[in-house]
């Protein structure tokens, strides 16, 4: 099992930035480390993830305004999001699993991220 706790969210103009981060109480190498999002009414989203390997995939929405990257020494995956839009407005979860035939999620407790326009 790993425990996976969010920081970083908070209030923001439309524009801004924020980066956001994910600690895990383990080693993280063989997971795939993932951010996902939801609003309120909406479904959970896949913001972004990457491989142990480095592979990164970014949701349409997201894509040339967040980066994801992850530190495999600290064990700590971030989400750096640049000019932010209102409907960037979500709870933000992270998110690891390790591909397997039977696949298990761990996700954190989520962090909030508003954008005022």
């Amino acid at each position: 099992q790993v425990q996976l706790v969010e920081s970083g969210g908070g209030l923001v103009q439309a524009g801004g930035s924020l980066r956001l981060s994910c600690a895990a109480s383990r080693n993280i190498f063989l997971y795939v480390m993932g951010w996902y999002r939801q609003a309120p009414g909406n479904q959970r989203e896949l913001v972004a993830s990457i491989t142990s390997g480095g592979s990164i995939n970014y949701a349409d929405s997201v894509k040339g305004r967040f980066t994801i990257s992850r530190d495999n020494v600290k064990n700590t995956v971030y989400l750096q999001m640049n000019r932010l839009k209102p409907e960037d407005t979500a709870v933000y979860f992270c998110n690891a699993y390790v591909p397997a035939i039977r696949r298990t999620d761990y996700w954190g407790q989520g962090t909030q991220v508003t954008v005022s326009s």
